[in-house]
Formats: structure tokens, sequence, C-alpha cells
């Protein structure tokens, strides 16, 4: 069984989650599918997500800095090129390019929302990207930690991840 089969397995046998569960803090890491965007993220410093009681999210936060995070907006990022370009995202050019167009690139509220939604025949809570065409389906790993799968409509291929509440 490839990694990205390996993924989907693991996640459909986990438990669903509710939205409300997810209200606060969480670190992310990437789970290694095949995905174009495996290493990405964490080489342009993303530290994970937060979910607003209001179940509005800050969808991608980024370390700016020594004990800063900022949140971005996704609105901003050419995602049919990102996926084509994967493997620029992954230099040391491109993290340095990031980090100085962080602040052009700040949400300036919340990008996201939380729902409960089906995901290969089970309900659990997603959040669905404001201006994109993605959502991030989410399962309970235990208290603390959670699974997620990022599905960008009319791509088959799937991007997981691990949060971990920060708290």
């Amino acid at each position: 069984m490839d990694s990205r089969q390996a993924a989907l397995e693991r996640f459909r046998r986990l438990p669903p989650i509710t939205p409300r569960e997810l209200v606060g803090l969480w670190r992310g890491r990437c789970i290694a599918t095949g995905h174009p965007f495996d290493g990405v993220l964490e080489n342009l410093g993303w530290f994970g997500k937060r979910f607003g009681s209001d179940l509005r999210a800050d969808a991608l936060l980024f370390r700016a800095g020594p004990g800063r995070l900022r949140a971005i907006d996704p609105k901003w990022a050419p995602l049919r090129l990102a996926l084509r370009c994967h493997r620029f995202g992954r230099t040391l050019i491109a993290r340095s390019i990031f980090s100085h167009l962080q602040r052009v690139f700040q949400a300036k509220g919340p990008v996201a929302c939380l729902k409960t939604l089906a995901f290969d025949g089970a309900a659990s809570a997603a959040m669905v990207y404001d201006d994109q065409p993605i959502i991030d389906h989410f399962r309970k790993i235990d208290e603390n930690r959670i699974m997620g799968l990022m599905i960008i409509r009319n791509d088959q291929r799937v991007y997981a991840f691990e949060l971990t509440r920060m708290i």
C-alpha cells in the first residue's frame, strides 16, 4: 500500500470530531503522501491553524519571528501554479521570498469556516476556505491531536496533516 492509501485508510478509521471541539490554536505537521505540497508549508514556516469560537478560522498560520504568528490569506496563492511549481516551494529561496512577503499576504480576519461535512460517508468537522476551492476534513486521533486531509476541488490528490492542540 502506498503512503497516500495508508493515510486515507488511517483517516477513515478515526472517529469524527465536531467543529466546537476544534476551537483553539493548533500546531501542524505534514504527513507525507507524495502530494506536491509535502514539505512546502514547513519550509515556508507553517505553524498551524487557529479556530475561533464563532467557528471562523485562520487557515494558515506562519511563524513571523520569535513567538509571533501571522495569519496568511490563501486567496493570494495561485493554487494551480503552486501545484505545478511545488519543488520551488521547498527551496531556501522560496522560504526567503515568502518571509519577506508575509505582510503583503497577511489576512485581515478569519478566512475559512468550520462546519460538519461528510467525507467517505462519515460526517465530521471540516474547514471550508472562503476564497479557494479547498476543504480540510478532520478526524480525531485523541484529545489533543487530529488528522486532516486537504482536498482541492477537481484534484484527486490529498494533502494529509496532523494538528496538535497548543495548551
